[in-house]
């Protein structure tokens, strides 16, 4: 499933990390999301939408082409206003089989 994803699980950790200290750095996590190509936004918000149990993890695809279809608002804008997202991100990971925790070592081994 991780063959789906259009962005790589590191910088979706990366989100994370920058979510989790939004109070210190949205600035910097709002131009850390802009600076993403459109492919790495839907797949953001698709794995958003699949830990919120929006979509199943079986609907990745289409849960990624759902959010290019519908895509309205800025991405940064649309997450960083959603409560948990940081969270439903996680959830996401874990639901098409990838580890945070594993991802999150290496991003920080490095």
């Amino acid at each position: 499933m991780e063959e789906l994803l259009e962005i790589s699980p590191r910088k979706v950790v990366q989100v994370i990390f920058q979510a989790r200290e939004k109070s210190m750095a949205e600035a910097e996590l709002r131009a850390f999301i802009a600076a993403m190509n459109d492919d790495e936004k839907a797949s953001l918000v698709a794995l958003t939408w699949i830990g919120r149990e929006t979509f199943d993890a079986d609907d990745l695809e289409e849960a990624i082409a759902t959010a290019k279809a519908e895509a309205t608002a800025p991405t940064e804008d649309y997450l960083v206003g959603m409560p948990l997202f940081a969270d439903f991100l996680e959830a996401g990971l874990e639901a098409i089989g990838i580890s945070p925790s594993e991802v999150e070592e290496d991003f920080f081994d490095r």
